[in-house]
């Protein structure tokens, strides 16, 4: 029985909290907040115990954590939690600078720790079943990526723009959809709302030949999740929200077969079979640290106007 916790019980700390208490084998040990009635509230709700002071939680000996507090605290909280000897989950992005995503990785090595990043679109069903698809070669060689994330501005976020918030998720998933890095970038992007850049729209180039195409705002009254995957021998769509994956070739267009699933249990669930298993989980801590680094690159290169390389 794997002893857990959870540090941060915002909107997405609640989920981890539910998923964890509903897992076998998996014991909810605590629940950590600043939020004293919430954080109460929560663990009677879920028959564990409340912290306000996320390292007496950890004192209590816990073989995993999921980090879900903001971005500037993950190095903190994430070294913390590994020198207490926990595997540590840390929501994306792995941190707000590479420097401190560097420092959590190095600490995970030095302690025979697993860190593993949320970037959660990878545990789409969706995403699994197009990734399988490029992988056994339906559409041929992929040539170009892009992606639409907009939707309503959520007035809690408030330390990052649309770039780090939702961007990074497409720029991991491209990423990782071609399975190679990216190594230009070059964005628009503006605040027109928010006090960080709310719109974006950023170019990049992977492995010298690829493309991926990532636009991301706050602006758009309705909420869209899609990407499309143009290949040499036929062109995918997807849709994040519905699940769904349709192949469009000369002769068909196709629609997979998906059983949909929450991505976030997937998630949780190959976490725990990581650490039970002994494997290096993916997304990686260095899969978490280019992605952060390609949105830092963004951020800067809509703000002095120019293309960005990305030096591994």
């Amino acid at each position: 029985m794997l002893k857990v916790g959870v540090i941060g019980a915002g909107a997405m700390g609640k989920n981890h909290i539910r998923i964890y208490s509903e897992m076998p084998d998996v014991e909810l040990v605590g629940i950590s907040d600043i939020d004293k009635d919430l954080v109460e509230a929560l663990a009677q709700q879920y028959g564990t115990k409340a912290f306000t002071d996320y390292r007496k939680m950890l004192a209590e000996g816990l073989d995993a954590v999921s980090i879900v507090v903001p971005t500037k605290m993950h190095r903190q909280v994430a070294i913390e939690a590994i020198e207490a000897g926990a595997h540590v989950l840390v929501e994306k992005p792995i941190a707000d600078t590479v420097e401190n995503a560097e420092a959590i990785i190095k600490a995970a090595e030095e302690n025979d720790r697993l860190v593993m990043v949320g970037h959660i679109e990878r545990f789409n069903p969706a995403v699994i079943k197009l990734k399988e698809m490029i992988s056994e070669g339906l559409l041929g060689k992929v040539v170009s990526i892009s992606t639409t994330r907009v939707g309503p501005y959520n007035p809690r976020i408030r330390d990052v723009g649309v770039i780090l918030d939702i961007g990074v998720h497409d720029i991991d998933i491209i990423s990782y959809l071609y399975g190679t890095h990216v190594n230009q970038v070059y964005a628009v992007a503006g605040a027109d709302i928010h006090s960080f850049e709310d719109h974006a729209t950023i170019h990049m180039r992977l492995d010298h030949e690829y493309s991926g195409l990532v636009e991301v705002n706050w602006l758009t009254p309705h909420k869209v999740r899609k990407l499309t995957a143009v290949g040499v021998g036929g062109v995918a769509y997807l849709d994040y929200i519905d699940q769904t994956v349709e192949l469009h070739d000369s002769g068909w267009i196709r629609k997979a077969k998906i059983d949909p699933k929450e991505p976030l249990k997937n998630e949780l669930e190959y976490f725990i079979d990581c650490i039970n298993s002994g494997k290096q989980p993916e997304p990686s801590g260095e899969d978490g640290k280019h992605a952060l680094k390609v949105s830092l690159a963004a951020i800067s290169s809509y703000k002095d106007a120019k293309l960005i390389e990305i030096k591994e």
